[in-house]
């Protein structure tokens, strides 16, 4: 198979996933404190733009099976904020919950809400590191062609998120998780600094589902809730 069939084939699957996913999340009668019990690490999830919470149920289910306490932030809606006022909910949920040693787990732009919290709204140190999913951490070029003020934030040129990839102080913290195509990311996910795991899966949304990525996922929070040598 070509290249570009290979491409227009993970196209059409990812946005199968998507909406898949968003009807499946729609038609859910989960919770938010149904996944809160366990012994291990805890986790917050924070989804991509348009995307609830139960977008991210099946990874959710994955990481409370294993024993996180996973925490949501219903106040985040469809995740339509300024990267400032979505850190700042999630900052508040954080300090309301009186959650300590705190793992992010998000996808797409959820990434960028999880940097700039670790960054600016987390002078107590509560989030000990962060997997991030698909997230646009350079932008992406196809932003700007959107009239919607909540896409056209990912474009490189936007002062938010250049602002916010100058900053390398918490990179180090940082897991990012991505596949060999995004149709929506052409700039790709790789963080410098930060621990990149490039899947042999193409898509934005579908990679969510993966096995591999749930694997993946899992070995990142085990690192990050790891104590330092």
């Amino acid at each position: 198979m070509s290249r570009r069939l290979r491409e227009a084939r993970w196209w059409l699957l990812d946005y199968a996933y998507a909406v898949t996913g968003q009807t499946r999340a729609f038609l859910s009668r989960a919770r938010p404190t149904d996944f809160r019990s366990g012994a291990r690490a805890p986790i917050v999830i924070i989804p991509g733009v348009y995307e609830s919470w139960r977008f991210m149920r099946p990874l959710i289910q994955t990481l409370h099976d294993h024993g996180h306490p996973v925490h949501v932030v219903p106040a985040l809606g469809r995740n339509r904020r300024s990267l400032a006022e979505a850190a700042a909910t999630v900052a508040a949920h954080l300090e309301r919950e009186n959650l300590t040693g705190v793992i992010i787990v998000a996808h797409s732009k959820g990434g960028l809400i999880g940097k700039r919290l670790m960054t600016t709204d987390d002078p107590e140190h509560r989030v000990t590191g962060m997997v991030a999913i698909s997230a646009p951490f350079a932008g992406s070029r196809y932003a700007r062609y959107w009239v919607v003020p909540s896409i056209r934030a990912f474009a490189p040129a936007n002062v938010a998120l250049h602002g916010l990839g100058l900053d390398h102080r918490v990179n180090h913290r940082i897991t990012s998780i991505y596949g060999v195509f995004d149709p929506h990311i052409p700039e790709g996910s790789e963080l410098a600094g930060a621990r990149n795991i490039r899947l042999s899966i193409g898509g934005h949304f579908r990679i969510l589902g993966d096995p591999t990525t749930a694997r993946a996922v899992l070995d990142a929070v085990t690192d990050a809730a790891a104590p330092a040598a």
